[in-house]
């Protein structure tokens, strides 16, 4: 059986189980169990290559010794294990190395959701299935695992932490980072920037051993809600990171902006901080010049922060941080003053659909030169659709002209045209520092004179109520025969 459809048949038997209560649960459950699976693999291997290496796992809550063999434990039995021994020692696990500190902080915050001990070996016999231990059968996961997490919309809020694959590839691509550069995602979701870095990285600069432990020593990452933290450990365990102990289960905002100091800065920073929420009381008073409990604007005041001097950003950002007044023009102010915000990328408001709608755009800036100019890129939708949607997401090569178009590492030769345009440090000023530049080049659609619209409408009032008597009428007639 394929990979894939060992993962459907899974989601299949959890359907069943009573305790399984909608896509949240079944993926938070389905990944605890895979993470097991995937750690005892891993493990299995390393005391193979590694004459030291012992399993940070007591072997009786291994993998192997309770769940590998198709014939061992189920029902009332298996449950009363799991709820009763396994997720107690996992979460008290003592954190004595690195990989032991991984398995403990997944556990911290997860929940066995099934009811029934027989369904739940039905899971296990599937997963073992699965060798994580072979390259082409975790790399097929790896593509299913991106996957549950694209489809995470379906889990209510949890679509916040999806971001389409060709943005942060995109985003990755034109921040091009290296080997040895600290690379940080201050609100890392399920790992898109992380992975896509990775990835990025392994193609072009990672050409001995010594490259990639150096790429590993130099990520880090923070997310604090449970679900996504878990998947992000789990998803950088997929692309062989051995101990990613750097994704911390922590929220970046709870530290007083002034407490982060020189040693803690980093070169590059890659995140779609979430927005439109609100952070919990007494977490502005963090950000004293910038007090607002509104969760995008405190990741920016951060995010310049947290940046060395010539460190690079690129981050995601709704239309409302771009026009926004007070705290917001404050904040902008400073953007523009502490770093030059060379690029901005506005991109159409179907991108994230269908679990958002609104318009989005990528700020591409470097921290220790003051903004001279912006430069501004509209991407558009291809003309062969009339909107992004799940069935026709973005896709990497629907951002080739803006990759052509930027000029390489160094900008040079950007020429204004019908999608990039742009604007004076001294006309954001006269702004107020209003970001929400629309293309000069296209003309506005003319919707007529607001008087003869009024009147329009008016009269298109009138003619349904008309309509409205005159089918009251024939509906009292025919219900008086």
């Amino acid at each position: 059986m394929s990979t894939r459809n060992v993962v459907k048949s899974i989601q299949d038997i959890m359907r069943k189980d009573v305790g399984v209560d909608g896509d949240a649960q079944r993926l938070s459950q389905l990944v605890w169990m895979f993470f097991l699976k995937i750690i005892d693999d891993q493990d299995e291997a390393l005391e193979f290559t590694r004459d030291d290496y012992a399993s940070p796992i007591p072997e009786r809550f291994q993998w192997r010794s309770w769940a590998a063999d198709p014939e061992g434990i189920t029902g009332d039995a298996l449950l009363d294990f799991v709820n009763g021994e396994l997720f107690p020692a996992l979460k008290e696990l003592p954190a004595t190395t690195p990989r032991a500190k991984v398995i403990r902080s997944v556990f911290e915050d997860a929940y066995n959701y099934m009811k029934s001990g027989h369904l739940m070996r039905q899971v296990i016999n599937k997963i073992n299935e699965v060798d994580f231990n072979s390259l082409t059968e975790r790399q097929h996961f790896g593509d299913i695992y991106e996957q549950l997490l694209n489809d995470l919309q379906n889990a209510g809020n949890a679509g916040e932490y999806y971001t389409p694959r060709a943005v942060t590839a995109f985003m990755v691509q034109q921040i091009d980072p290296h080997p040895g550069e600290i690379l940080m995602d201050p609100a890392c979701g399920t790992g898109g920037f992380l992975t896509c870095a990775m990835r990025h990285m392994r193609e072009r600069y990672v050409k001995r051993p010594e490259d990639e432990a150096t790429m590993q020593a130099s990520l880090r990452a923070v997310e604090k809600k449970p679900l996504p933290h878990m998947l992000c450990t789990t998803n950088m365990l997929l692309h062989n990171v051995e101990e990613p102990s750097w994704v911390k289960h922590d929220n970046t905002l709870a530290r007083p902006l002034i407490s982060w100091s020189k040693d803690e800065r980093v070169d590059i920073i890659l995140t779609n901080p979430p927005f439109g929420g609100k952070e919990e009381d007494g977490i502005e008073n963090n950000f004293p010049a910038f007090k607002t409990r509104e969760t995008a604007d405190l990741f920016l005041a951060l995010i310049i922060r947290l940046l060395k001097d010539k460190g690079r950003a690129a981050v995601v950002l709704p239309d409302g941080s771009l026009f926004g007044e007070g705290v917001k023009t404050r904040l902008k102010e400073h953007l523009l003053t502490e770093c030059n915000l060379h690029t901005i990328v506005r991109l159409p408001n179907s991108v994230f659909k269908p679990y958002a709608s609104i318009g989005t755009n990528l700020l591409f800036f470097e921290k220790g030169m003051p903004t001279q100019e912006v430069w501004y890129w509209e991407h558009r939708v291809p003309e062969t659709q009339k909107a992004y949607s799940m069935t026709k997401p973005i896709r990497l090569e629907h951002l080739d002209d803006c990759a052509a178009w930027w000029g390489g590492a160094e900008r040079e030769g950007r020429e204004e045209s019908d999608r990039a345009w742009k604007v004076s440090i001294d006309e954001i000023r006269d702004r107020g520092f209003n970001l929400d530049i629309k293309n000069p080049h296209v003309e506005e659609e003319d919707w007529g004179d607001p008087e003869t619209l009024l009147g329009d409408l008016t009269k298109a009032e009138a003619s349904v109520d008309s309509l409205r008597a005159e089918l009251k009428d024939i509906l009292t007639e025919a219900l008086a025969r």
